[in-house]
């Protein structure tokens, strides 16, 4: 039987794409290996939302060739949207499939096989031969310097901005070892803010019916699924493709009366999605999860807007306050990006500033990388490497402390959480990791199976963790 392996980088929406393509490989017959070293056929499901990213993906894929060079390696996702020509010539990668024609992997894989048993590895693939049963030899595929030893690899993209489909397969719970499953409810983004990339290759914000949303909670649910995340690319702009339209606040009021989903949680979401409504519906439910991540980017009005973002810097912070008001112990954490191009140390000042009243609980902090395509790439006034290097390293010092901060509010709290799949041995016995509703990462005291809620009150901190005494 054929075994693959599926190599995961990027945010919650991509980890969804790869359970999907996941359960439609396993649909084909194919058997999940345990590792990318004894797979037949890798995918590597990519991220570029950073140059780092883009490096790191091109690291793991090297590193999949060097170990397993017999290997078959499918490059997707954002970063194979984005430059496909480029990573067709790293070595050992056959295939480059775009995010507009990712759902047609499983079938790209099963439908190939032939011709990769005929030695005709170096050929163009035509999209018109997709599901024909027959693949037509065209052009060559030009790929650089640097091609794999069965030439050229093979690129399968299209313009992402057609699409209006939303690309879906169902997601299971326990696929790709998540205890909590993602469910993909949104894909794509209208929105173009300055820094980022992903408008590009994701296409047009486009969202997942809600009958077909609340089918598929209940399916994880009778699975054995106790918490699921709701992910999106913007998913505060969930339903407004649909019609009738909808939005993301009554797609949670039917998910909380018509399943039987123990915890929902919602992903990153923008700040002027976060209305008082929407709100309300988190505060006067127990089973929505009190967590709200809000990206920031910036306390400076001036960088805000040279970005390119919708909102001003009191504006986000109202939206902030009115969360602390109605849910007094949630999670609420930030994106926030160092060294866009004109930043000044008053600008960053500012951000330091505005986060250090707020009431932030952790800080995800990115240094500016110019993404090829977006207007800041082309942006004048680059600030030096050197100081985008210490203002995030600023950012991530104040993050550090507010999520030190929030943890010894929580100080002898009892809390409901969700057991995940790591245990360990410490000082005082055996722990088992859990996760809060308000997104503490905890270690609860004793050997607990995965996927169960156990009532824990909060001890102490070991190890950059909270401790929890299950009780």
């Amino acid at each position: 039987m054929a075994t693959f392996f599926i190599e995961q980088f990027g945010c919650r929406a991509t980890q969804a794409d790869a359970a999907a393509i996941e359960r439609q490989l396993r649909d084909r017959g194919y058997a999940v290996s345990s590792n990318a070293g004894s797979a037949n056929v890798v995918v590597v499901n990519t991220c570029t939302v950073t140059a780092a990213a883009d490096l790191q993906a091109r690291q793991a894929i090297h590193t999949i060739h060097r170990e397993n060079p017999s290997a078959q390696i499918v490059v997707t996702g954002c970063y194979a949207q984005r430059s496909p020509e480029e990573i067709a010539g790293l070595p050992g990668v056959s295939w480059v499939v775009g995010n507009s024609h990712k759902p047609e992997i499983s079938r790209l894989i099963a439908e190939m096989a032939p011709l990769l048993q005929s030695g005709h590895m170096g050929e163009f693939v035509p999209v018109s031969a997709i599901g024909s049963g027959r693949f037509t030899a065209g052009p060559p595929v030009s790929a650089g310097p640097g091609l794999n030893n069965r030439g050229a690899a093979k690129i399968l993209t299209g313009d992402v901005q057609q699409q209006r489909e939303f690309l879906f397969a169902p997601v299971e719970g326990g696929e790709s070892g998540h205890t909590r499953p993602v469910l993909k409810i949104q894909d794509g983004c209208d929105k173009r803010c300055a820094y980022c990339v992903i408008p590009h290759v994701r296409g047009r914000s486009r969202s997942l019916a809600p009958d077909r949303a609340i089918a598929e909670i209940r399916k994880l649910a009778e699975c054995g699924a106790r918490e699921v995340v709701l992910s999106g690319i913007d998913i505060g702009n969930y339903g407004r493709d649909l019609t009738p339209r909808t939005n993301l606040r009554d797609l949670l009021t039917r998910v909380l009366d018509e399943t039987e989903i123990e915890r929902l949680r919602v992903s990153s979401i923008e700040p002027i999605d976060v209305s008082e409504e929407l709100i309300g519906v988190f505060a006067e439910s127990g089973r929505m999860a009190p967590h709200f991540h809000m990206p920031l980017q910036s306390g400076s009005d001036r960088i805000l807007a040279a970005m390119h973002r919708w909102y001003r810097a009191e504006h986000y912070a109202r939206r902030a306050e009115l969360v602390r008001e109605r849910l007094p112990d949630a999670a609420i954490g930030a994106d926030v990006i160092a060294g866009f191009p004109g930043e000044t140390e008053d600008d960053h000042r500012a951000t330091l500033a505005l986060i250090e009243r707020l009431p932030l609980t952790y800080l995800h902090v990115f240094s500016f990388s110019p993404r090829p395509g977006t207007s800041a790439a082309e942006m004048s006034d680059p600030v030096p490497a050197a100081d985008i290097s210490r203002r995030a390293g600023e950012l991530r010092a104040l993050g550090e402390e507010k999520k030190a901060a929030f943890q010894k509010t929580q100080m002898g709290r009892t809390e409901r959480v969700l057991t995940l799949n790591r245990n360990g041995e410490g000082v005082s016995g055996p722990w088992t990791r859990a996760i809060s509703g308000n997104y503490l990462d905890m270690r609860v005291s004793g050997a607990w199976a995965a996927n169960r809620f156990v009532e824990v009150r909060i001890a102490g901190v070991a190890d950059n963790h909270l401790r929890g005494v299950a009780i």
